[in-house]
């Protein structure tokens, strides 16, 4: 099988950010993988011992099809499947809003990973807040459902998720606030960024 080339696998914005982040050779457990996309990368471009869960069975037929090692399980009630292991990387990615026990899931993800990596949408944005000034949920490219259809259960600000950090004694080892472009892609920002920011991504450890 040939090596497939970084231009068969073109990363969106945020994973491109993530993979920044993962040295070489680094053993990674993605969970909820999406098409396996950056793990594909990251087996390719750094060597990596690549893992990932997906609870999606389209897009775990997907990570197959890419050559990713993943297993179909749901991140709530599985992560004990992982727990006779050790990763350098634990990474998850715009996926813990849609998670039912949120704390438990850092919890458990700190554990198995020597650092974790979550990106995270922040409902803090100012466009939110006009909206439901307006008496509307928001509704846009970041949060594309409705109200009734939506797979988030838990939306927080940036302040929320790094105050949950500290409570649960993680410790922020670097972090990124992101803003999306209308074309998709992302800068970094510094200030303001409870209200400027689309996205944020935490690089954290247990203390």
């Amino acid at each position: 099988m040939n090596r497939p080339n970084h231009s068969d696998l073109e990363l969106r914005p945020d994973l491109e950010r993530i993979a920044r982040w993962i040295r070489p050779k680094a053993r990674v457990l993605d969970l909820g993988c999406g098409d396996g996309a950056l793990l594909a990368w990251l087996q390719s471009e750094k060597e990596c011992l690549a893992y990932g869960a997906e609870i999606n069975q389209d897009q775990v037929l997907a990570c197959v099809q890419r050559g990713v090692n993943v297993i179909q399980a749901d991140i709530d009630t599985s992560l004990s499947l992982f727990s006779g292991n050790r990763f350098d990387v634990v990474i998850l990615s715009q996926a813990l809003q849609a998670t039912h026990r949120t704390e438990a899931v850092l919890r458990e993800i700190s554990e198995l990973g020597q650092e974790v990596i979550v990106s995270i949408p922040n409902f803090g944005h100012w466009s939110h807040l006009v909206s439901l000034l307006m008496g509307r949920m928001p509704v846009n490219r970041r949060l594309p459902y409705e109200w009734y259809n939506t797979p988030n259960l838990h939306l927080a600000t940036v302040s929320d998720f790094e105050a949950l950090l500290g409570r649960l004694g993680l410790t922020i080892i670097e972090h990124q606030y992101l803003v999306e472009s209308d074309n998709g892609e992302l800068k970094s920002i510094a200030s303001l960024p409870a209200l400027r920011a689309t996205l944020a991504l935490y690089r954290f450890q247990k203390q």
